[in-house]
């Protein structure tokens, strides 16, 4: 559990603004694309019968699931060499050991160590109970919102740095369906800040609204655009 040590900074590098490139992922003739109509809003929402942890529990079980599935469908083209820093956008992701120490890996490496990480603790009774009676630890919720942040890193990366071998594989269908339904729940109960998934906005903003959401959390699709003129850190 290493990475429940560190924490996310941006800051500017100092150098001159670089134009962004062109989103591929955000072309009408690709973000309309599912593999379901389905309402994941109403998906998203507790039901009256099930406890909140439960809920929690079994959702980003899943979640997590799906998108290490999602990421080892390109998993082969995302190297050390083609992707020599965890970035998404112009912001860049750093790990952190159990001492707080910011670590500069790769973006095979920072994806192993999330997954490595999540897979212990799902895994874990003490953490994710199964049996009937066992409790949650009181640390879960915060748990489930650390676990939250990382996959969506995860998922962001695929759209910013892989979304051309999603097409080729033609999976932007699945990827944009586990997208939304994933936004949708973090949102839902509080899982993930919004300044954390901002770099993310135009899309969800796309994706969320016509999937039943109205607008971003931030109320504007747009704000993310000036903040990403500059690398930043994390």
């Amino acid at each position: 559990m290493d990475w429940l040590m560190g924490k996310s900074k941006g800051k500017p590098n100092g150098k001159k603004p670089v134009p962004e490139e062109k989103k591929l992922y955000l072309e009408p003739e690709y973000t309309k694309l599912r593999i379901t109509d389905f309402e994941f809003k109403e998906l998203v929402m507790l039901p009256r019968e099930i406890d909140l942890n439960e809920w929690l529990a079994s959702n980003t079980t899943t979640f997590f699931h799906h998108i290490n599935l999602q990421y080892s469908t390109i998993s082969e083209f995302c190297t050390g060499e083609s992707c020599q820093t965890m970035a998404v956008c112009n912001t860049q992701y750093y790990w952190y050991d159990e001492r707080g120490k910011k670590i500069k890996c790769t973006a095979p490496q920072y994806v192993d160590f999330v997954m490595s990480s999540v897979q212990k603790l799902v895994t874990d009774e003490d953490v994710f109970p199964t049996k009937y009676g066992k409790e949650f630890p009181n640390s879960f919720e915060s748990l489930v919102k650390k676990i939250c942040k990382y996959l969506f890193h995860v998922l962001a990366h695929i759209y910013s740095s892989h979304f051309k071998e999603t097409l080729a594989l033609e999976l932007h269908g699945h990827l944009n369906t586990l997208y939304t339904h994933f936004i949708l729940f973090i949102r839902e109960f509080n899982l993930v800040d919004p300044k954390e998934t901002t770099i993310m906005d135009d899309l969800t903003e796309i994706l969320c609204s016509s999937g039943g959401s109205g607008s971003s959390s931030n109320g504007s699709g747009n704000s993310s655009a000036g903040a990403q003129n500059h690398v930043k850190e994390r």
